[in-house]
C-alpha cells in the first residue's frame, strides 16, 4: 500500500472519532439528567486513561531514547508549562472555542509525529493513531456539549467534521516536512507529552469525579486498558 495513502488513512482514523464523540453527545444530551451526568463524567474519565496510555506507551518511550537528560528536562517541562499557559488564558476567554482549542493543541503536535515516524516506524504511526483516536472521541464528545451552547447543533457539527481533517493535514506535514529529522519528532512527541500530563491532572481528572458515584471514575481504567493492548498487539 502506498504509504501516503496509509498516512491519510492512518490519521483520518485517529480524527473521525472527533466528529463521532460530538455524534455521541448529540444522543446522548437527550438522556435523562442523572444518566446524561454520569455518562458525561465517565467519557471524561475515558479520555484521561486514554491519555495517559498515550504518553506511557507511545510517546515517551519512542521520544526519550535519543535524547540526554537535560534535553528531556527541558522539553518536558516546556510541554507542561506552555499547556498550562494556554489553559490559563483559556479560562479568561471562557468561550464556546475553549474545549476545542484545548483539544487541538494536543491532536495536532501527535499528528505531526504520525506523519512524521511513518518513514522510520510504521506500526508505530498505526499505535499513534489509535491513542490519538482514543483521546479525540471524548475531547469530541465534550467539545460539542460546549459547542452546543453557543451554535446550533447542526453548526457545531459541521465544524467538528471539518476539524477531525486537519490531522491529515498535520500529518502529511510530518511526513513532508519532518521525517527526515529525527530528533525534532522526539522533541514534538516529548514536549506533547509534558502537556498531556499537565492536562490530565489539571482539567481532565478533577472535571471525571461526581460526589458519592463511584462509576465515572472506572473510564480512566477502561482508557488505560484499550491503550495498554493496543500497544501489546501491535
Amino acid at each position: 500500500m502506498n504509504e501516503l495513502f496509509k498516512i491519510i488513512m492512518y490519521s483520518s482514523l485517529a480524527g473521525l472519532p472527533i466528529i463521532l464523540g460530538g455524534l455521541l453527545s448529540s444522543i446522548f444530551q437527550k438522556a435523562e439528567k442523572t444518566l446524561r451526568e454520569e455518562i458525561n463524567h465517565w467519557i471524561v474519565a475515558f479520555g484521561g486513561g486514554a491519555l495517559l496510555s498515550a504518553i506511557a506507551f507511545a510517546l515517551i518511550p519512542q521520544s526519550i531514547s535519543d535524547l540526554d537528560n537535560l534535553n528531556i528536562t527541558v522539553i518536558f517541562l516546556a510541554g507542561s508549562f506552555t499547556f498550562m499557559a494556554i489553559d490559563m488564558i483559556l479560562d479568561r476567554i471562557r468561550g464556546a472555542y475553549s474545549q476545542v482549542i484545548s483539544m487541538m493543541s494536543d491532536f495536532i503536535p501527535e499528528s505531526l509525529a504520525l506523519g512524521a515516524s511513518f518513514a522510520h516506524d510504521h506500526k508505530f504511526g498505526l499505535l499513534l493513531a489509535v491513542f490519538i483516536g482514543m483521546q479525540n472521541l471524548p475531547e469530541g464528545f465534550n467539545s460539542y456539549i460546549e459547542l452546543s451552547r453557543r451554535l446550533s447543533k447542526k453548526k457545531a457539527l459541521w465544524l467538528m467534521f471539518f476539524l477531525s481533517f486537519l490531522g491529515i493535514i498535520a500529518a502529511l506535514s510530518g511526513k513532508v516536512f519532518l521525517s527526515d529529522n529525527r530528533k525534532l519528532i522526539d522533541i514534538i512527541m516529548l514536549y506533547a507529552s509534558g502537556g498531556i500530563l499537565y492536562l490530565i491532572f489539571q482539567d481532565i481528572a478533577p472535571l471525571s469525579r461526581r460526589q458519592k458515584d463511584w462509576i465515572p471514575a472506572t473510564g480512566a481504567s477502561f482508557g488505560f486498558l484499550i491503550g495498554m493492548i493496543g500497544e501489546k498487539l501491535i
